[in-house]
């Protein structure tokens, strides 16, 4: 199933001036600044509760993940508007920011799945953004009034050059039924969902190989075993000129985090949007991994 991918070029986004010029300070300005994007989200304290603080208190203040963000040589920070409102001023030209203009709580089921509004593109002009992340739910049987509000997000970012990158998630009970939100047909789905939808860039999980929920999947995908490797490349290819970012998900150990950045890179993803497993980790860890990172994305520029 190996495919030859190549990741789109700055040139063949067709971004709008605006846009080319906010998305080249997170590529070509910051970060390894060769083209490859590093960011680093704290948008959990919303998506997950205090919770995720737990396995490292000092994570649970803010200012400590702006001087990671600026220390680590981050490409951006993304984070809700409270958040950018109390700690951004600071830190301004420092990092890019990356406003994350919707979302909701972990409370209720995810079986009808739907991220509010929490701010505006008008706010991430405001506040000097260079882009705006809003999140998706592919297949959540709210998934109308889902595309409708991302269609006028999508009309702001056009009318600012604002560029938007797509969290596109998988979610709902048809989703869990056709194998599942980690399967390679939900993924492969959200990643052309956002494509279609007008994504710059879109954020992705990693699609897992699990023999037994990928029978329950869509025909070909039930019979479509694949190595980390072969699963990313193709939903790189079904992003088209979308440029994939891979989550990093829950906290890994070291040699694990290494490895499924590689893996993201050699697929043709243009970089890696790790949270947990950066800023989980205490200080001094946290400052050698974002360094290790920044070793790896040497081999990617473009």
């Amino acid at each position: 199933m190996s495919l030859a991918v190549r990741r789109p070029t700055f040139d063949e986004m067709n971004l709008s001036t605006g846009k080319r010029a906010r998305l080249h300070r997170l590529m070509y300005e910051h970060g390894p600044a060769n083209g490859t994007l590093m960011i680093l989200p704290i948008d959990q304290g919303l998506e997950h509760g205090p919770i995720d603080f737990f396995d490292n208190p000092a994570s649970l203040d803010t200012d400590w993940i702006y001087r990671l963000a600026v220390e680590g040589n981050f490409s951006g920070i993304a984070l809700h508007i409270g958040l950018a409102e109390k700690y951004h001023k600071a830190y301004a030209g420092k990092v890019p920011l990356v406003l994350k203009i919707n979302g909701k709580t972990n409370v209720p089921s995810d079986d009808d799945a739907f991220s509010s509004l929490t701010s505006s593109v008008e706010d991430a002009v405001r506040l000097g953004a260079d882009a705006v992340g809003y999140t998706l739910y592919v297949g959540s049987p709210s998934q109308d009034v889902d595309i409708a509000q991302c269609n006028e997000v999508r009309r702001e970012c056009e009318k600012y050059g604002m560029p938007l990158i797509i969290w596109s998630y998988p979610r709902g009970a048809a989703i869990k039924a056709k194998g599942g939100v980690d399967s390679l047909y939900a993924i492969d789905y959200a990643a052309r969902v956002a494509c279609e939808v007008g994504a710059d860039i879109v954020k992705l999980n990693e699609p897992k190989w699990e023999e037994q929920k990928a029978a329950a999947s869509p025909k070909p995908y039930n019979t479509l075993a694949f190595s980390d490797l072969e699963g990313l490349q193709r939903v790189v290819r079904s992003a088209g000129r979308t440029l994939v970012l891979v989550s990093g998900g829950s906290k890994m150990g070291d040699d694990a985090t290494i490895h499924k950045a590689k893996i993201a890179m050699e697929a043709g993803c243009v970089g890696l949007i790790f949270g947990r497993n950066m800023w989980q980790r205490e200080w001094d860890s946290a400052m050698a991994m974002s360094t290790k990172m920044h070793s790896l994305m040497k081999g990617f520029g473009q």
